[in-house]
């Protein structure tokens, strides 16, 4: 296995179908989170209502990571990631049933959104379980060289999925109307389900059985808190999507400040997603190990910069491109935190720490969206989406001084170290 070689972890075959299964469930999970937004949004009429959606998803996810961090690591993976997919399919399910006409007809609206958000919860739920079980399960797929180029196939997988799922989502609505939609997405998650039962069992690693809950949470806490590399590379990608991000009141710029309409708001998801998936698709042939502090902190600030240009533009054209950009940048760091955490996290501590990176970066795009339909109502869409991004460059720049370890991160050497051992 070459240093270089671009196709290193696509050569293990459960990979590849933990890559489909992945790319299925993202996919859908886009789709469903930008049609939720859109059919709450077209019910009610109000940014606060979207804000409500962040929140439903945020508190579950939140508070329930560190207790899914413990049951993961000591749990087979296999198996945990075929019971959340299960249950998603539920939620998948449970959302077309309450769009489909029978129900629009006999129920009030209160009714149905009150069904949309106790559902939103659920998946918080399960999205505190999603985020660990999937980072311990390419631990146990790959082998330890190939986890950076893992990290990046995978986040690549991701962030594909999730420009076709906006884009999808978009257009599907202006084709063939939320309920159907939904119907595809529930169809997508089966289809993972399916998937899945190609990749087989796994180790469980952590071995201190004896170990209670409360000992296992402090002490997955104090390893990412005494890490300034891994604290400070989550802390700026949790700030980038809580105040830098605006995903959750894309409708209201499609609507409101663009009059795009929901084909708009599907362009705009797909833009910031685009920019992402090719970024990510070239590091695999550009590895971005060397200097890997400084071209975090560029990208996080980058991001930035374009997310203002974004909130200050009145064009159609220029905020595609400015969401672009900010895909571009957002891609750069998203690859440098994953290849972090793989790298730099013990085995038998998986499952914990991938519920702390939940806790600050998935948790964060859940309150994100409550910060931005807050901030929507009170300073309106623009400013709220300017004064997010210019956070956002204020807190890098704190970084930058504050945080010399991170700075000054080179992961060339580790990566060169792992690679050794199994050609030896």
């Amino acid at each position: 296995m070459a240093k270089t070689d671009p196709y290193a972890a696509l050569r293990f075959k459960e990979f590849n179908i933990f890559l489909l299964v992945r790319f299925a469930l993202v996919f859908g999970w886009s789709m469903q989170f930008l049609v939720i937004e859109w059919q709450v949004y077209d019910i009610t009429n109000s940014k606060l209502s979207l804000a409500l959606i962040g929140l439903c998803e945020f508190i579950p996810a939140f508070f329930l990571a560190p207790s899914a961090g413990h049951i993961v690591d000591r749990k087979e993976k296999r198996n945990l990631f075929i019971l959340c997919i299960t249950l998603f399919s539920l939620i998948s399910f449970g959302l077309f049933w309450l769009t489909s006409e029978q129900v629009e007809a006999n129920w009030s609206a209160n009714s149905i959104l009150i069904g949309i958000y106790s559902l939103v919860f659920f998946g918080g739920v399960l999205r505190a379980f999603f985020g660990p079980t999937i980072f311990s399960l390419i631990a146990l797929i790959v082998p330890k060289s190939a986890y950076p180029n893992a990290a990046t196939w995978s986040s690549s997988t991701w962030k594909g999925a999730a420009v076709f799922g906006a884009l999808c989502g978009g257009f599907l609505i202006a084709w063939i109307g939320v309920h159907y939609t939904l119907g595809i997405i529930f169809g997508l998650v089966m289809l993972a389900l399916v998937l899945v039962f190609q990749i087989g069992k796994k180790p469980i690693l952590n071995k201190a059985i004896n170990e209670s809950m409360k000992e296992s949470l402090i002490s997955g806490i104090k390893f990412v808190f005494n890490d300034k590399v891994i604290l400070g590379a989550l802390t700026l990608d949790m700030v980038a999507v809580l105040f830098g991000g605006a995903v959750a009141i894309f409708a209201v710029f499609a609507k409101d400040v663009l009059d795009a309409g929901p084909k708009g708001f599907g362009i705009l998801n797909a833009a910031l997603s685009s920019g992402s998936i090719i970024t990510m698709v070239a590091t695999t042939y550009i590895p971005i190990t060397k200097n890997t502090g400084k071209k975090l902190l560029t990208a996080v600030f980058g991001f930035g910069v374009f997310m203002i240009i974004f909130g200050a533009s009145k064009l159609l054209w220029l905020s595609v491109i400015a969401l672009f950009c900010s895909g571009v940048f957002d891609g750069i760091s998203m690859v440098v935190r994953q290849t972090i955490l793989q790298l730099k996290t013990p085995d038998h501590m998986r499952g914990r720490v991938g519920a702390v990176n939940s806790m600050f970066v998935g948790s964060s795009n859940e309150l994100g969206a409550v910060e931005s339909g807050v901030a929507a109502r009170i300073f309106g869409a623009p400013l709220a989406v300017v004064l997010g991004g210019s956070v956002t460059l204020l807190v890098v720049a704190i970084m930058s001084l504050k945080n010399k370890p991170l700075r000054e991160l080179d992961l060339q050497q580790d990566v060169e170290e792992h690679y050794d051992e199994v050609k030896n």
